[in-house]
């Protein structure tokens, strides 16, 4: 299923996209406030959105604004340097990580829709763009097995990894330089684990304004999913409707030569092979 969160006439919706329609389960019996609460509910929650849908009203996603599927996580991390290609092109310019898993926290504050203008900051120019897999975790977990970790997954999404440079490298958690408002887009729909045979073979593109700017495949992480669920469930609690941002592949603005950030009026488009695509405006960061 694609699982969607949507506005139509101002009221903000949940439903399942079928094709070029979505149907609208905001209006039965028993239906959660949002998806996240559908996750709280565990398989009685997909459970019942499957039965729900086909006696559910359609309505044409041309006619609806397609939010964020998790408009408020919990949580909102990123790994960094999970592709080899992005390492290597990192290493050109002295930044240089180690074996084991960098995360870093996103402030969900900076969660925006897949469609939806990201701002370019005011007090910085070095503003990128990093096309990346995320994944929703669909249960709660702590000290999740290897064997099992990729079980608590709900589905995959595509995600934005928005990065303003200089405030990133301000200090090792990069926190500040991830977190600007809007700086998080991701969507457009979260595809279930069941839909995705193997999330590690999906092609990754990252376009702008047309011009192809990255090029890999999951295929080259070097953490791969599972491992990633049993890292960070080994220090703390995962819980329904967290994302993570698993790493971007080669050919980030910033690294290229002569770096070539965005700009208002740029437009970045991220497609992932299998869920779908994110496309965002860049505009001038608007007045307080």
């Amino acid at each position: 299923m694609k699982l969607a969160t949507f506005q139509h006439q101002g009221v903000e919706k949940i439903g399942v996209v079928d094709g070029s329609d979505v149907a609208d389960v905001s209006g039965r019996p028993g239906a959660p406030a949002s998806l996240r609460e559908l996750l709280d509910r565990g398989d009685e929650g997909l459970t019942w959105i499957r039965q729900a849908t086909g006696a559910s009203p359609r309505l044409a996603l041309a006619d609806v604004q397609l939010c964020a599927p998790i408009p408020a996580p919990r949580k909102f991390l990123g790994l960094g340097g999970n592709y080899a290609s992005h390492l290597a092109e990192a290493a050109k310019v002295g930044v240089v990580r180690g074996a084991g898993q960098v995360w870093f926290n996103k402030q969900v504050s900076c969660v925006t829709g897949p469609y939806d203008p990201v701002h370019k900051p005011r007090v910085s120019e070095q503003f990128d763009y990093e096309g990346e897999l995320g994944v929703v975790i669909g249960q709660r977990c702590r000290h999740a097995r290897p064997e099992n970790a990729e079980a608590v997954i709900a589905g995959y999404v595509v995600v934005n990894d928005m990065s303003v440079r200089d405030w990133q490298m301000r200090a090792p958690t990069h926190t500040l330089g991830k977190s600007f408002d809007t700086h998080g887009p991701f969507g457009p729909w979260l595809v279930t684990r069941d839909e995705i045979s193997d999330p590690h073979v999906l092609r990754i593109r990252t376009w702008v304004n047309g011009e192809l700017r990255q090029d890999g495949n999951t295929s080259q992480m070097i953490h791969r999913i599972g491992a990633m669920v049993v890292e960070l469930s080994t220090a703390f609690t995962l819980e329904p409707g967290d994302v993570l941002a698993t790493g971007s592949p080669a050919g980030v603005g910033g690294l290229m030569e002569p770096p070539c950030y965005l700009r208002p009026g740029d437009v970045v488009r991220v497609e992932i092979e299998s869920i779908g695509a994110i496309e965002n405006r860049v505009i001038a960061e608007p007045s307080p």
